[in-house]
C-alpha cells in the first residue's frame, strides 16, 4: 500500500499534453511568482537570469510542475490589468520554454484569455484557477476546449477583501457543496482532469484553515485529487510569532499532515524540502509491507 490508498475511488492520473502524471505518489508544484507584491517572494524573479536560475533549481530539486503566476493573490492585493498580467507571464513563459522545452508548466490565473495564451502559445500543461471559474465566466468552457487539467480552488470573496472577517456556518460542509457544484459545471464544460484545492488562507481564518487540514480526507468523497498551498502562509508563521522567512519548519510539519490526510499535490516555495518530506513519509507508510 502507498500514501494514496483510500476508501474512495479517486482518479490519480492526469494527462498533461500526452504526459501522464501519476498522483499515487504525491507531486511537488514549485511556485514562480512574476509579481512585485506576492507575500513571500514578490519581485524576486523578474529578470531573465533570476527566472532561469529559479526554474532550474526547482526542476533539479524535483518539482514535477512549475506554476507561473503574474497576478498576486495575497490578502489585500490590488487588482492587476489583463494587459499587465499578460506582459508578465509572456516574458516568463517565453524564457522558460526556450530553455526548458519539456518541463511541465501550470498557469496561475483566473482569466480565460491568459489561460488560452499560455496553453496555445507556450504549451502550458495545466490551469490553476483561484476562483474555480467564478471570476471569468469563460474560464470553464475555455479549459474544456484547451483539454488540459484544471485546478479549481475555493475562495470566499476576492483577494482584496477575502480576509475581512470570513465566516462559515460549517466550513467542511460548505466547501464540499461548493466543489460538488463546480465539478458538475466543469464536467459539463468538457474538463476531464479536475483537481480541487480547498484554498488555505483564501477567505479563511486560522481556525478555519486548521479545521480544513484536519478534515482534508473528507474531500476524497469528491473523487478528485487534492492540491494544497500552505507554504509559508500566515497560518504557519503567525501562531508561532514568526515571519514568512522563518516558516519553513512549520510548513514542513503541515505538509506531513496534509499528505497523511490525502493531498496529492503540494504547491511550495521550497521544493527540495517538500520532495524530501514526500520521500520520507512514503518510507514510513510502506515500511514492512
Amino acid at each position: 500500500m502507498s500514501l494514496k490508498d483510500t476508501l474512495f475511488s479517486v482518479k490519480h492520473t492526469i494527462n498533461c499534453g500526452g504526459s501522464l502524471i501519476d498522483l499515487n505518489q504525491p507531486k511537488i508544484m514549485g511556485i514562480l511568482n512574476i509579481t512585485p507584491d506576492s507575500f513571500y517572494d514578490g519581485g524576486m524573479h523578474f529578470s531573465e537570469a533570476l527566472v532561469l536560475e529559479h526554474v532550474n533549481r526547482m526542476h533539479t530539486e524535483g518539482a514535477a510542475i512549475i506554476d507561473v503566476g503574474g497576478y498576486s493573490s495575497r490578502p489585500g492585493a490590488a487588482d492587476v490589468s489583463i494587459e499587465e498580467e499578460k506582459k508578465r507571464v509572456q516574458k516568463a513563459l517565453k524564457i522558460i520554454r526556450a530553455n526548458f522545452p519539456d518541463i511541465i508548466l501550470s498557469i496561475d490565473t483566473f482569466r480565460a484569455e491568459i489561460a488560452s495564451l499560455a496553453v496555445n502559445e507556450y504549451g502550458v500543461n495545466l490551469i490553476n484557477d483561484i476562483s474555480s471559474g467564478r471570476l471569468d465566466e469563460q474560464m470553464l468552457l475555455t479549459a474544456g476546449r484547451l483539454n488540459v487539467p484544471y485546478i479549481m480552488m475555493h475562495m470566499q470573496g476576492i483577494p482584496r477583501n477575502m480576509q475581512v472577517n470570513p465566516k462559515y456556518a460549517d466550513i467542511i460542509r460548505e466547501l464540499i457543496a461548493f466543489f460538488s457544484e463546480r465539478i458538475v459545471r466543469a464536467r459539463e464544460s468538457g474538463i476531464k482532469d479536475i483537481i480541487i484545492d480547498p484554498g488555505f488562507g483564501f477567505g479563511k481564518n486560522t481556525d478555519h484553515n486548521y479545521m480544513l487540514l484536519r478534515e482534508l480526507k473528507l474531500f476524497e468523497m469528491l473523487e478528485c485529487p487534492i492540491a494544497i498551498g500552505i507554504s509559508r502562509k500566515s497560518m504557519v508563521y503567525k501562531p508561532l510569532g514568526l515571519t514568512p522567512d522563518d516558516a519553513l519548519t512549520g510548513t514542513t510539519v503541515l505538509h506531513v499532515l496534509a499528505l497523511k490526510n490525502g493531498a496529492s499535490i503540494l504547491r511550495v516555495h521550497d521544493v527540495k524540502e517538500a520532495v524530501q518530506t514526500v520521500k520520507l513519509l512514503d518510507l514510513y507508510s510502506t515500511a514492512g509491507k
